[in-house]
């Protein structure tokens, strides 16, 4: 029986909160269960549909995985490369667990070639690797890996609201609850380890508060 495992990643956008790789494994002649549930690419679905498609790919997979990457590992993988190649490395860890006979990848980098390559490199069997731009909205196991991911964020960043006893919004940059949290809180002890001090809009904030300070002289 031909295995086939779809990787695809969540969270790549957001200032707060981990970035989540997820891998799912199924026979291929379950390809058409996963279309027949609705499994597409999670960003056109809701949240609901998302929940609700999770439990449905769990049973008709062979096996699924998720690897979250904290702000921190996401800072150090900024300052030291990209994020492609934290990604690629979690593929890599998917491909050598689950040993597929086809890996389809929603690939992150403009360079499709050097990113199959890298990751082709370092696996252990033999893999005939897949990597596509937009793939979780071509082929139904990475669309199933994509809700798995996107999923597990999205409890990631509840269970994060819930500790911390604020609602931050999505934690994506474009959130106007998500901004408000960072103008006020970004500096904030206790809230470092959700933010991502590499973005953009972090930096931004910090260079506003030292021209600010230079200002008061």
């Amino acid at each position: 029986m031909v295995t086939i495992l779809g990787v695809d990643d969540a969270g790549r956008g957001p200032v707060i909160g981990p970035l989540v790789m997820g891998g799912v494994l199924i026979d291929k002649d379950k390809e058409e269960l996963l279309r027949d549930i609705g499994a597409k690419d999670s960003k056109m679905l809701t949240s609901f549909q998302r929940e609700d498609l999770y439990e449905g790919i769990i049973k008709i997979a062979t096996s699924f995985k998720v690897i979250l990457y904290s702000p921190q590992q996401v800072d150090d993988a900024v300052a030291r490369h990209n994020l492609n190649w934290l990604e690629a490395d979690a593929t890599i860890q998917m491909i050598n667990e689950f040993k597929p006979d086809i890996a389809f990848l929603d690939c992150p980098s403009n360079n499709i070639k050097a990113y199959s390559s890298y990751i082709e490199k370092k696996v252990m069997k033999e893999v005939a690797i897949q990597a596509e731009h937009k793939a979780d909205a071509l082929y139904p196991v990475v669309s199933a890996a994509s809700i798995i991911a996107k999923v597990t964020r999205d409890r990631e960043i509840e269970k994060l609201k819930k500790e911390f006893g604020v609602d931050f919004g999505s934690g994506y940059p474009s959130d106007p609850r998500t901004v408000l949290f960072l103008e006020k809180n970004y500096r904030e002890k206790k809230y470092q380890e959700i933010i991502r001090k590499s973005w953009a809009s972090v930096k931004d904030l910090e260079e506003r508060r030292n021209q600010k300070k230079l200002g008061e002289f």
